[in-house]
């Protein structure tokens, strides 16, 4: 194994795919991670009141790309530190452990931040500019940086000999699972935002319901480093 997916005539395409259980845990940490209000909805809800419907779109598309490119960071990375040292993807995951566990006293304490301003009187951006914006804003910050580098590694094994493949494809499928809510976030940006706005204690619902399934996950490492 040299870090890189690599195929031979006894492995299949299952060999790279999450057992059904997994998929499941996975798809539904996705789902309520998409509906969770933060930087890129807000971006996306802002951008689609202002400039339209394709500008909420451009936003997806950005956000989407940033997201490929984390995954594909995660992938090689992890699995280049898994082959160097099965020590420090322990350490790895202790710390993302403990991370989550800091994520979740932080939807707690403070909650989300959902806040639209629609910038009615500054220049409708073109397409290329929005979709960069919503490319940098996610690559550019630290809390998705640190989630992808703690979320997807907790979906794996450090021994599996198809760690690389396995992570490309849960990082293909945040993107693919999470779509329909990120699609109707946009399509629905003009009710959505006044009815996130308008029911803070739905928005704190998705807090605490956040809260305690990073709480699940951050447990789940803890028990499962030591294999």
């Amino acid at each position: 194994m040299n870090g890189f997916p690599h195929w031979n005539k006894a492995e299949t395409i299952m060999d790279y795919l999450p057992n059904l259980p997994t998929f499941l845990a996975f798809a539904a940490a996705t789902l309520l991670l998409a509906a969770t209000p933060g930087p890129d909805m807000t971006l996306s809800i802002s951008r689609a009141l202002k400039d339209g419907r394709a500008a909420g779109l451009a936003v997806l598309v950005g956000t989407n790309i940033g997201c490929g490119v984390h995954t594909m960071l995660v992938a090689f990375g992890i699995s280049a530190l898994i082959i160097a040292s099965p020590t420090a993807f322990l350490i790895l995951k202790t710390g993302g452990a403990a991370y989550l566990f800091w994520l979740a006293v932080q939807a707690i304490r403070y909650g989300s931040s959902f806040k639209v301003e629609t910038g009615a009187d500054e220049p409708k951006r073109s397409l290329t500019s929005t979709i960069w914006t919503g490319m940098v804003v996610n690559l550019l910050n630290p809390k998705v940086i640190i989630f992808f580098m703690t979320f997807l590694p907790q979906f794996v094994s450090a021994n599996d000999p198809h760690v690389t493949g396995k992570l490309l494809v849960l990082g293909l499928s945040f993107i693919v699972v999470s779509l329909p809510v990120t699609l109707g976030v946009v399509l629905a940006a003009d009710r959505l935002s006044g009815w996130l706005q308008r029911n803070p204690g739905i928005v704190r619902g998705i807090d605490y319901t956040f809260a305690a399934v990073f709480s699940l996950f951050a447990v789940k490492i803890l028990f499962t480093q030591a294999r």
